[in-house]
């Protein structure tokens, strides 16, 4: 099992359960290094005082906040542990909402909630009340040095864990929201057509990262001294002048895409009898 991110106890009322977190989701891809065009050697970062020109280990470096221009107070890796709040080893739950209250906007990162030994009981009953309630909790926790509001909610008979942003996090945008525009009632009707002429059940797995592929591909290419291939790109889609045309034609083009009925696989018998 992966290493935890976290360890301590959850509480609910005078409930205190041992868990772990472990990281729910992470991103991944091809990764490149950097060479020396020249000689294709890689090159080495340093760290470099500009004031004397000096190379530095990592063992010279300190923590240091800017409270002035060019001015600094240092912060000691141990002075931060003297001052971490008790959500450092304490999940407090604080509420229960119901999760179409929280916009997903407030969503930052996914962990796996497991229990320990001694909590698997007290885990397995919030788990289960919070199926049947239908709510999910909130709590805060203390991770990476820094204080989170986070959101537990139940996933295939176990919890999840979210760390979310704060409301200050949140940004605005100017402008953004429902265009000052009328429409027509068939223009709504045909896209509900449309909408459903796409729907379809949620399969993660259906979904892969094109870009990364190309790269892979690419990359043997390169080893096998082939040819790069261009990628063709999709052309340049003209403004929509006619909505009510764009949608029928978008419908007539879904509609085309269905797959057909499934014919049936002639049988081994009959085969069997059409080779020479």
């Amino acid at each position: 099992m992966a290493a935890s991110v976290w360890s301590g106890y959850l509480t609910f009322g005078l409930i205190s359960m041992p868990v772990r977190l472990f990281s729910g989701a992470r991103s991944s891809g091809i990764s490149f290094n950097q060479l020396h065009r020249t000689d294709l050697h890689r090159v080495k970062q340093q760290l470099i005082c500009p004031l004397d020109n000096q190379v530095l280990e990592r063992s010279d470096i300190v923590k240091g906040y800017e409270y002035r221009k060019g001015e600094y107070v240092v912060i000691d890796p141990e002075e931060i542990k003297k001052i971490e709040p008790k959500t450092a080893k304490t999940m407090e739950i604080l509420e229960f909402v119901k999760s179409s209250d929280v916009d997903p906007v407030y969503f930052d990162a996914s962990y796996y909630m497991l229990p320990e030994e001694a909590g698997r009981r007290p885990y397995a009953l919030l788990t289960k009340a919070l199926e049947e309630s239908e709510y999910v909790a909130i709590a805060k926790l203390t991770m990476h040095n820094r204080e989170y509001t986070v959101f537990l909610r139940p996933h295939e008979g176990g919890l999840m864990l979210h760390t979310m942003y704060y409301e200050e996090e949140v940004r605005k945008v100017e402008g953004f929201g429902a265009p000052d525009v009328e429409l027509k009632d068939a223009e709504v009707k045909v896209a509900h057509q449309l909408i459903e002429a796409l729907a379809a059940k949620w399969e993660p797995e259906k979904f892969k990262d094109e870009f990364q592929e190309n790269l892979r591909q690419l990359i043997e290419t390169k080893l096998e001294g082939g040819e790069v291939a261009e990628v063709e790109k999709p052309k340049k889609l003209a403004p929509v002048v006619d909505l009510m045309a764009a949608l029928k034609q978008s419908l007539a083009q879904m509609e085309g895409k269905k797959k057909p009925a499934a014919t049936v696989p002639e049988a081994p018998a009959a085969r069997k009898r059409t080779r020479k």
